[in-house]
């Protein structure tokens, strides 16, 4: 719900593509800067309470994003606020947007720098987060439990833009935000009923090394490079996402109940194919698998791009994400499976750098691309570029389709044990 709103609401008061994308860059910086000491503290601290505190920060900014949008009108155009949407309205210009069109007022910056602050809190909270999950549950069933995991965050992704749209029409968007703040606090104290001891990682090495030993694991594990930096540029090159408000509004014109949609329709193919895969046996040739479901995620978006029927959009996203998610779960259960557990937060803090600035990175390349060559070109583009990252990663890492079944991947202890 708070990313249909806040790029919604962003979109319509400064109609520009190029602030769709700036988005992006504010939610990637935080990844980009901070991933990797968000990870060296999931390992050195209480993961749960790492999330709990990040989730206040999260209703902060939320509440904060209540009161911008409440009462835009009456903020006061400082000398700060007022350099900050210059500089915004310049690099709009720079992208060849109108500039009879585009608006920069001082509610702009003051929204983008809540985003930072949001974006710093989802930073430390993912690493904490996705090792969390190989604490909870036994390795035999870990690779069913990230679909299942998946799928259940599938599920809010529909609810909640399609929620999301329907509430800024029937409501505006400042009850978007005021239930994204509610839904913080409910998840802290769902947190805080979990019996939970840390045990944080000894300490083996000076806090420089133990820092990069994350970046180390993953350049030493070839299976999780492969698998991670095709996701890398098949998040980055197929950003379509961040280009929905413009083709709800101008392309398709469907207004916010049908963009809410259009950011639901992912969703749901990939819980249908997350549910498929939890009742499925297990893939024999995962590696093989995800590669054509990346593949198969380029030819969606292409097709996504170049449609102005809304039904067909729909379907078009749909098969988007059903592709997406057999990626996510192939690389969610690898990096699981691979890492030992006094490394998990480091590793997945390389993961978010790669996967989650990707995604805003995405956007803003998504966004910029469409300022400048239109959002069509933008999208069918990104499409054939996720193809080619195929070609190229089967080419350069040709152990990833000899990658088998899942449930058999050693852990980095069992390698270590095995070969002693």
């Amino acid at each position: 719900m708070l990313g249909v709103a806040i790029s919604y609401e962003v979109f319509r008061r400064t109609h520009s593509a190029t602030a769709l994308g700036l988005i992006g860059l504010a939610g990637a910086l935080p990844v980009i800067f901070l991933a990797l000491p968000a990870g060296q503290a999931a390992d050195r601290f209480n993961r749960r309470n790492i999330i709990v505190v990040t989730q206040a920060l999260g209703f902060l900014t939320s509440a904060g994003l209540v009161l911008v949008s409440m009462h835009a009108g009456a903020i006061t155009e400082t000398p700060i606020l007022r350099s900050f949407a210059e500089c915004l309205r310049h690099l709009a210009l720079l992208c060849r947007e109108k500039p009879q069109v585009v608006v920069f007022g001082p509610e702009i910056p003051i929204m983008f720098g809540l985003l930072v602050l949001n974006g710093v809190a989802r930073t430390f909270g993912w690493a904490a987060r996705t090792p969390l999950m190989a604490n909870l549950v036994p390795r035999s069933n870990l690779a069913n439990a990230v679909t299942w995991g998946s799928s259940l965050f599938e599920i809010g992704s529909i609810a909640g833009p399609a929620v999301g749209g329907m509430v800024i029409a029937g409501y505006g968007f400042p009850a978007v935000y005021a239930i994204d703040a509610a839904c913080s606090l409910a998840f802290i104290g769902f947190l805080l009923s979990i019996p939970f001891k840390s045990d944080p990682s000894p300490r083996k090495a000076g806090a420089l090394a133990e820092l990069f030993s994350g970046m180390r694991f993953v350049a030493a594990t070839k299976a999780i490079l492969a698998t991670i930096t095709l996701d890398l540029f098949a998040v980055l090159l197929g950003g379509a996402t961040a280009l929905l408000p413009i083709y709800a509004d101008s392309i398709l014109h469907v207004g916010a109940v049908g963009l809410g949609w259009l950011r639901s329709a992912q969703s749901i193919g990939a819980v249908g194919m997350a549910i498929a895969l939890a009742h499925l046996p297990p893939m024999k040739r995962a590696g093989w698998t995800m590669l054509l479901s990346v593949a198969g995620f380029g030819a969606a978006t292409i097709v996504f791009g170049l449609s102005h029927s809304f039904w067909l959009s729909l379907l078009a996203l749909a098969v988007a994400g059903a592709c997406d998610n057999v990626s996510v779960v192939v690389r969610h259960t690898l990096v699981q499976l691979l890492t030992p557990d006094s490394m998990r937060g480091r590793v997945a803090a390389v993961n978010n750098i790669f996967i989650g600035s990707s995604n805003e990175l995405g956007a803003f390349e998504s966004g910029i691309t469409a300022a400048l060559f239109g959002p069509v070109i933008s999208v069918v583009a990104g499409g054939i570029g996720t193809i080619l990252a195929v070609a190229a990663t089967a080419a350069r890492w040709p152990e990833v389709m000899k990658i088998g079944p899942l449930s058999v991947a050693e852990s980095a202890e069992t390698i270590d044990e095995r070969e002693t």
